[in-house]
């Protein structure tokens, strides 16, 4: 061995290095000027022979092998002209085995000491641009760069289908003391297939999928993928201008009729496979021509970020920042999101930031100890979820959130995310008995730091990505969800219903002879209307784990199923509050939902299906044609009482107003299967009432019992009005009246 060599060489480092424990391999790889000239150092294991040449191929100098079969190659060159990175590697394995590469130690770290300090603040809101997987070229030379955060470990490779998934040939180097590894590696295309191959300071070997990684092989594999997002080409400029100029107030006076739906169920294929998903872009076609026709205005996707468990539905996620491989590619999904904007359609996604699994190749014990989760399991653990919870008070683990929200809404578009288990986040006795949770440093139950979390999110998407919606999945009664952060609420824009869900669930379950009893769990949820932005949900979480499909949650023979549901949907339109429906509730499937298998579509072709399917289609024309059911939804100018305390009929009457005087709505409801024959009802004032809906019509199964003349309201008092209306209430139904407000004289 050259005696400049010997001079240079690190044996320290040599040693770590060929031990797999090396956390710095530029300092000891690559080319490095010394004394008059040159040292190139190669670390290639089982390789015969190592030759360097310019990036032409000229020029070339054979490496000589420090050690017989070390695979440490290198040679001190002394010239004038000094060779520059890059430049090749030809490396030969045997007589017909030669792999040509630029090195990948001639290369410099791509991320700045900004953008490392930014990480430590937890302010580094484009972290994934950073972090991850990204294919570029630097320097002339394509490849992938890799960046991984794994403080606690003691060395970190990049393994792969492009290296033989061997760890000694592709060792990671950390930035200052950020924790942060990084390579670039030429030649690695999108489509490679890579994990981190961490040392732990047990000297335990980890295989880690990429924590921000933009794509996964499909179930069961779960290595990451590269991908490369820059490729796609949106056509939704328009849309996107369009969406920066809504603000908090005007997203609220908006239509939102969302249709939540499981992608790999909605429908299915018989492809020959087990699964018969459809790819993004087919659903996307499929989907956007049925939301249309049933007039809703928001898909929401559950289950889109990469998740080991079907059966989990998408709410344990191990890969935060990656499209679920089960239905296409990362650009599959991005063609998903811009074909529903062609079509008017707005995208939420189910967003989880709230636990995580313990799947060895996931974020748990990521570099050997606790990284993404609190280290005390009291802090730390789901006990009866069998997950962990992050530790939102380390700066990264909220970076890596924070951006992760940011990510969805930039790279690809969406329109919103709703926040699962935001009640979890801010308790920490959440599903915990004693002894199993710890208390704040002031002894309560409060997470200050997811309230934080939450607080700082939702203000810099608000910065960040104007007219986009953070909606609450919060089921308790915390005050201030949807106040704005700058006074201390918690600064989403709308939450999930869940009390009058529960409540008006309950109601409708109940035989009619037992609602009078119980009237005010149809009422109660009035009393809070204005407490916050809500949004009426009947959700997936209603028709599962033996909770009955919707419409067998109603009482009765099928036909007053029938009715009984309809009224329940006619209902909830005239309650303030946006609109949520879980797929196939819409046609009311009989059988609980399950990710495993297709909607049972062929209901469709039965007579009584077939009219709840046109009854809600009707519903939704309705919404979006009177503004008098949004406009108005969280001031209580938009909802009034006619009458709410004849329990004993179960009737219940109320108008909802809209931007003007015009075209307001009288709703009358009747949740008993009796008919109320010449009813006398109190009207908010004079004029004309216009029958504009009934749920009881034949066309949607009803008895057709219907009020076909426009009625004029007398100066009779009745329900503490002065005018009043005289009509047929049919039984188990809702009936609208369409009205123009007039001063009393």
């Amino acid at each position: 061995m050259q005696e400049k060599l010997d001079q240079w060489i690190n044996w320290v480092e040599y040693d770590e290095l060929l031990e797999g424990r090396h956390n710095a391999p530029h300092n000891i790889l690559g080319l490095h000027d010394f004394g008059k000239g040159q040292i190139f150092t190669v670390y290639r294991p089982e390789a015969k022979a190592v030759t360097v040449t310019d990036m032409r191929g000229n020029h070339p100098t054979e490496l000589e092998e420090v050690e017989p079969g070390s695979g440490f190659f290198g040679k001190y060159v002394e010239s004038r002209k000094k060779l520059k990175a890059p430049y090749l590697l030809n490396i030969k394995y045997g007589e017909d085995d030669v792999v040509v590469t630029a090195d990948p130690y001639c290369f410099a770290p791509q991320l700045s000491s900004l953008d490392l300090y930014l990480f430590a603040e937890g302010k580094h809101y484009q972290i994934f641009d950073k972090l991850g997987a990204h294919p570029m070229e630097i320097n002339g030379v394509k490849g992938t760069y890799f960046a991984v955060w794994a403080p606690h470990a003691r060395a970190v490779s990049v393994v792969g289908n492009f290296n033989m998934w061997d760890g000694r040939l592709h060792p990671m180097r950390t930035l200052e003391v950020s924790g942060v590894y990084e390579l670039f590696i030429p030649g690695v295309e999108p489509w490679a297939v890579y994990k981190y191959q961490i040392l732990t300071r047990n000297d335990e070997i980890l295989m880690k999928a990429d924590p921000y990684a933009n794509c996964a092989e499909m179930r069961p594999d779960n290595a990451s993928v590269v991908a490369d997002l820059r490729g796609f080409r949106w056509t939704d400029r328009k849309w996107m201008t369009s969406r920066r100029k809504e603000t908090r107030d005007s997203r609220r006076k908006e239509p939102i009729a969302i249709y939540e739906v499981h992608p790999g169920s909605w429908r299915k294929k018989d492809d020959g496979t087990e699964d018969g998903f459809y790819n993004y872009r087919e659903l996307a076609v499929e989907l956007a021509a049925y939301v249309k026709e049933m007039g809703y205005t928001h898909v929401e996707l559950m289950g889109i970020a990469e998740h080991p468990f079907d059966g989990s539905w998408g709410y344990q996620v191990t890969g935060y920042y990656a499209p679920t491989r089960r239905y296409g590619s990362p650009e599959d999904f991005m063609y998903f999101v811009d074909y529903m904007h062609s079509q008017g359609i707005s995208v939420i996604l189910d967003w989880v930031p709230a636990h995580f699994p313990k799947d060895a190749h996931g974020l748990a014990q990521f570099d050997g100890q606790a990284l993404y989760e609190h280290p005390d399991k009291r802090r730390g653990e789901h006990p009866h979820w069998g997950t962990l919870i992050f530790n939102y008070k380390k700066k990264e683990v909220e970076n890596f959130l924070l951006a992760n929200g940011l990510f969805w809404l930039k790279k690809f578009h969406v329109d919103g995310l709703r926040v699962d288990a935001v009640a979890s986040m801010l308790y920490l006795d959440y599903g915990k008995n004693d002894g199993e949770w710890l208390p704040n440093e002031k002894g309560g139950n409060e997470n200050f730091d997811a309230i934080h979390l939450l607080q700082h999110m939702n203000q810099v998407v608000e910065k960040e990505e104007p007219g986009t919606m953070i909606i609450a999945e919060e089921s308790t009664a915390w005050a201030g969800v949807t106040s704005p952060a700058q006074m201390g609420g918690l600064g989403f824009l709308f939450k999930w219903n869940m009390g009058w869900m529960n409540d008006f669930l309950e109601y409708m379950h109940m035989d009619p002879l037992f609602r009078g009893p119980n009237h005010g769990r149809l009422t109660f949820s009035l009393q809070y209307a204005y407490s916050e932005n809500f949004i009426q949900v009947l959700s997936h979480d209603e028709v599962v784990h033996g909770k009955g499909s919707m419409i067998n949650k109603m009482p009765g023979e099928l036909d007053a199923k029938f009715a009984n549901l309809r009224t329940a949907y006619g209902f909830m339109y005239g309650h303030p509050g946006k609109k949520l429906l879980f797929m196939g509730q819409e046609f009311a499937q009989f059988r609980e939902w399950s990710e495993a298998r297709s909607l049972d579509w062929n209901l469709l072709g039965e007579e009584r299906n077939h009219q709840m399917q046109d009854y809600v289609k009707a519903l939704n024309k309705l919404y979006q044609e009177y503004d008098a059911l949004y406009a108005n939804d969280f001031d209580p100018i938009g909802f009034e009482w006619m009458s709410c305390e004849n329990a004993d009929m179960s009737v219940v009457t109320f108008v909802r107003r809209g931007s003007t005087a015009k075209k307001q709505l009288l709703f009358l409801c009747n949740f008993t299967p009796v008919t109320r024959e010449d009813m006398l009802f109190g009207v908010p004032c004079p004029g004309t009432y216009k029958e504009i809906l009934s749920s009881d019509e034949e066309r949607f199964g009803g008895t057709g019992i219907v009020n076909p003349k426009v009625l004029t309201a007398k100066e009779e008092p009745c329900d503490g009005r002065n005018y009043s209306i005289r009509m047929t209430l049919p039984p188990l139904s809702v009936t609208i009246y369409e009205y123009d407000y007039r001063e009393n004289k």
